[in-house]
Order: structure tokens, then C-alpha cells, then sequence
């Protein structure tokens, strides 16, 4: 019996190398890469049709989201959607959509989630998309927000920019 087993234990051995050296070689996806390919379960548009805009105020941010192309008006009507229901959302306090594509331990989302009633968000349409305005007089929270925006940023690499 053991020298049947014995037997074996080559193809085991061998089997186990290739399955750790398959995982090795594997390229790990990048936070880039993976908020880019995981946009579509928050987000309605097609991430690599519009570009998003942070730009940091003295009182807060204007997040902006529009096409590349502006005669794409499908997009448009997609993203004027999307950021009218995460506009009341943030107003509240819900900030669930970019937690589940970034993570929920991305920079400034905290504070931006219990500091929700010092946060005025006003959103506006654009007539090549959407943007929404955060606004707030504490200091902490403006900090977070600047935060949150830059983590933004950072983790949607080419298909972000700041203004």
C-alpha cells in the first residue's frame, strides 16, 4: 500500500507547484483597474465614455461627471440619473455606492457618513452630464471631503481628473 501511495506523490507534489506557481504569476489587479472594471454594479453609464471631475473648494467640492463625446445623449441621460439619486443619498448620509466599488475604509468616507447633516449636497444638470456640489462650514469635515475627493482621484486613474 505504501509503495502505491509513494507512487503518487510526484503527481501531487507537481500538481501543488503548478497550482502555486499559476497563482504567483497571476498579475494582481490594480485599485485602478479594479474600480474601472467593477463601475457598472454602481454606476448605470459606461465608465470609459465619460470622465469624472473633482474639484476642491473652499467650502467643500463639485463632483462632475461627464461624456467624452457630447452627442453621446444615452450617457448623458445615465449619468444625470445616477448622480440626481446619489445627490439625496449623500444628503443623508449614504455614501453605500462608493463604499462597495472603493471600499469602506477609503479615505474621508467616515466622517463624510456621520457629518451627513453639516454637508449641504445640492446636485445640478449639465447639458453634458451632472455634478454635485458639497458644501459645509467645519473644517473637518471640509478636510475629509478634500480627502475623499483626492482618494477618488487616485482610484479612478484615467477615467478622473481635477479641475
Amino acid at each position: 500500500m505504501k509503495k502505491h501511495l509513494l507512487g503518487y506523490l510526484p503527481l501531487v507534489t507537481l500538481l501543488t507547484l503548478m497550482s502555486l506557481f499559476s497563482a504567483v504569476s497571476v498579475k494582481a489587479q490594480t485599485q485602478q483597474e479594479h474600480v474601472h472594471n467593477m463601475s457598472h454594479s454602481v454606476m448605470p453609464f459606461d465608465m470609459a465614455k465619460t470622465v469624472h471631475i473633482f474639484n476642491m473648494t473652499e467650502s467643500g467640492g463639485i463632483q462632475k461627471v461627464v461624456v467624452r463625446d457630447t452627442i453621446d445623449i444615452d450617457q448623458v441621460v445615465l449619468i444625470q440619473e445616477h448622480l440626481r439619486m446619489e445627490s439625496e443619498q449623500f444628503q443623508h448620509g449614504d455614501y453605500s455606492d462608493p463604499a462597495s466599488l472603493h471600499g469602506p475604509d477609503m479615505p474621508g468616507l467616515r466622517e463624510l457618513q456621520m457629518g451627513a447633516p453639516r454637508i449641504r449636497v445640492s446636485y445640478s444638470s449639465l447639458p453634458d452630464g451632472a455634478e454635485i456640489t458639497f458644501e459645509t462650514t467645519d473644517i473637518h469635515l471640509l478636510t475629509a471631503l478634500h480627502r475623499w475627493f483626492g482618494a477618488q482621484l487616485s482610484e479612478h486613474g484615467a477615467d478622473a481628473k481635477a479641475e
